[in-house]
């Protein structure tokens, strides 16, 4: 699956996210077909990251869902884990198939594809969807828009912290946190950040094992980190924009952060949310109308307004007091697009080399 992919720096956000995969345009002129034999079951299945299904049933997907049902009569079955955990499970499932459609973040989306975990199919609505933000061969498209990004409780600290070389400071001993690479999408952003901060992978694996002195220890899913950082149990751990917003409307010592190297600037990059249809799922047609409903107007312009992230659709431009934030927060952060080619190429090598660094 070669992509040749760029690493560049943006100044500001546009709404649009940083992936370099270019696209031949779909033109969303690909519509559903058939219901495949014997499919009449009023049911469709997704495996997904976490982080667009609300706590409390408030979340993006909650409405989302729930207006899709309303719609069509056909109810949504949800499962959701860290970004390599839903991949490896519908690997596992080869052979018998659960899943109807795969929501995850890259590089994982990268790597369910690579698995043949994926059919082609382009929702309508992809047209309007950039091309950096969906799959060549037709295999996946982004439903949501999202940054990479860390959390600090704002009660203990009057500030976020600035830098990578701060949190090597002991007062954060025991009291930071990162979501497991490889594991996790936002874990595995962790890797991919930090060697473009500090110019490559050995000079992160060098501040990587420097900074678990400071580190509570391993976590397979991100989402359980804001609530303790909240609580103040954490002072800083990783997550990704869309998530962290969303969840501090409910957790007010939940701030957003950017790190930078020593006498940089802030840097993220795009961590968007990636669906696709699974191969020999057992409720396609179900599954393609739902890809058309995530994709459709009504839906993205919920994505500030209820989700917290930005839409992957370029032809919505919300102006909700959400986006409004969301704007302001990503000023002034350097966005980078990284080599995903590679990083789906190297990232065992990468995973190991973060595990041989830190003990774990």
């Amino acid at each position: 699956m070669p992509r040749t992919l760029v690493l560049r720096a943006c100044a500001a956000v546009t709404g649009s996210l940083a992936l370099t995969v270019s696209l031949t345009a779909c033109g969303g002129s690909s519509t559903a077909g058939p219901a495949e034999s014997g499919e009449t079951e009023k049911v469709v299945t997704v495996y997904s990251a976490d982080g667009l299904k609300g706590e409390k049933g408030d979340g993006w997907y909650d409405r989302v869902f729930a207006d899709f049902t309303k719609k069509t009569g056909i109810e949504v079955k949800y499962v959701e884990g860290g970004s390599g955990e839903m991949v490896q499970r519908a690997v596992r499932e080869k052979t018998n198939t659960q899943a109807d459609v795969l929501i995850t973040l890259p590089p994982f989306i990268q790597q369910a594809d690579g698995k043949g975990l994926l059919q082609p199919y382009v929702p309508r609505g992809a047209d309007k969807v950039n091309g950096a933000d969906k799959s060549t061969d037709g295999k996946w498209t982004s439903v949501v828009n999202n940054y990479f990004g860390f959390v600090y409780n704002k009660k203990e600290l009057a500030e976020a912290p600035r830098t990578w070389e701060e949190l090597l400071d002991a007062r954060y001993k025991d009291k930071l946190q990162y979501s497991t690479p490889g594991v996790a999408g936002d874990g595995t952003a962790v890797l991919i950040k930090s060697m473009h901060d500090f110019g490559g992978k050995e000079p992160a694996m060098e501040y990587l094992k420097k900074l678990q002195a400071n580190n509570v220890g391993p976590s397979s899913s991100t989402s359980k980190l804001a609530p303790k950082t909240d609580k103040g149990e954490l002072l800083v751990a990783n997550g990704d924009v869309q998530m962290n917003f969303a969840q501090s409307k409910s957790m007010p010592n939940l701030g957003i952060w950017f790190p930078a190297k020593e006498g940089g600037r802030p840097t993220t990059f795009a961590l968007p949310y990636a669906a696709g249809l699974v191969a020999k799922a057992p409720h396609s047609e179900n599954g393609r109308k739902l890809l058309d409903h995530l994709l459709g107007e009504e839906a993205q312009r919920l994505v500030s307004e209820v989700g917290g992230g930005f839409p992957a659709r370029s032809d919505v431009k919300p102006t909700d007091a959400n986006a409004v934030e969301l704007t302001r927060l990503m000023t002034g952060v350097e966005i980078f697009e990284p080599d995903w080619a590679d990083i789906d190429k190297n990232l065992t090598d990468y995973v190991d080399a973060w595990k041989s660094a830190t003990g774990s």
